[in-house]
């Protein structure tokens, strides 16, 4: 047992004995903030697991047998990934699927920020007007998709307007594949630009004001302050807006059911309806889980190289 200190001695450090109690008290007083919020999350993070990651390797292990909706499954090893390399319509819907990808993510990109720009710098009725260009993302597919038919079909509201003006009919969702990748694009951009657009905003406003500030003291015009100021603070968000997009883009199905139904002669035949085809009209169920995993892999790929072109100059 040590001595205790005499009066008008200097401190002395506490023994090992009086500090073992300290950093036990210390240990449970980091770790009660940790597991409390663990309890909390733990049922969402345990339906999570249950419902994304579970079916997520369901589907992966599918991917490597010839499974039978009602008589089991038999292993055929990488059967199902060489019969992907050698089909014509896989090949030819990643064609599509990539064509139309490069038409839907520059243009929702470009009308997004348009319009956050546009938002970011009215000052009244901000609230209204993100509530109403919000609106679309919460409509249904489908309604969308049938309203937009009404809109596209040869009699419809687009081709009356060109029809009047001395134009002739444009064949939106029965022309060439073009005209139909386009006029899906068009329904999905005004379906969920809202969404990247709010993203846009937070975003904007994010950047601090002190830097336009100071290029306007330099005499730095909109443009040169949107290209030096805004567009390199906001390449964090902006590489998150291309990567949800882009995954958007190869995920399309609903607009493509609805208006097209991969038609007209496969001009827009996207790799998910071809799993949806392979898997609930064919029952090819190993085959579809195989389109599925490689679809995982076409879009890790594509964000890793969006990536590299985006975020490599990010701080």
């Amino acid at each position: 047992m040590s001595a205790p200190p005499a009066p008008g001695a200097a401190p002395t450090t506490p023994s090992e004995a009086q500090r073992a109690p300290l950093r036990q008290r210390s240990w449970k007083s980091r770790m009660r903030e940790p597991l409390t919020g663990l309890i909390f999350i733990l049922p969402m993070l345990v339906l999570f697991v249950i419902f994304r990651y579970v079916p997520t390797l369901g589907a992966g292990f599918m991917s490597f047998t010839d499974y039978k909706l009602y008589g089991g499954f038999e292993f055929v090893g990488l059967d199902n990934y060489t019969d992907l390399i050698g089909d014509t319509l896989f090949l030819n819907s990643v064609k599509i699927t990539l064509l139309y990808a490069v038409i839907y993510v520059p243009l929702i990109f470009i009308v997004a920020m348009g319009t956050a720009l546009l938002l970011n710098t009215v000052v009244w009725g901000q609230g209204f007007f993100r509530g109403a260009i919000f609106l679309p993302y919460v409509t249904s597919f489908v309604l969308a998709g049938i309203i937009w038919l009404w809109v596209y079909q040869g009699d419809g509201l687009i081709n009356g307007i060109i029809t009047q003006l001395g134009g002739d009919r444009i064949a939106f969702v029965t022309g060439g594949q073009m005209e139909v990748l386009s006029s899906l694009a068009v329904v999905s951009v005004w379906k969920g630009f809202g969404y990247s657009m709010l993203i846009l905003m937070a975003g904007l406003k994010s950047v601090p004001e002190e830097y336009h500030e100071a290029a306007k003291i330099d005499g730095a015009g909109a443009v040169r302050r949107f290209f030096s100021i805004t567009l390199p603070l906001l390449k964090p968000v902006i590489f998150f807006v291309m990567v949800i997009e882009t995954i958007a883009a190869f995920q399309v199905f609903d607009t493509v059911y609805v208006m097209t139904g991969g038609g007209p002669a496969r001009a827009s035949n996207v790799l998910v309806y071809m799993l949806y085809q392979q898997g609930f009209q064919f029952f090819n169920f190993g085959y579809a889980a195989a389109i599925g995993v490689a679809l995982f892999v076409i879009v890790f790929l594509i964000s890793i190289v969006q990536r590299f072109f985006l975020d490599r100059e990010v701080s």
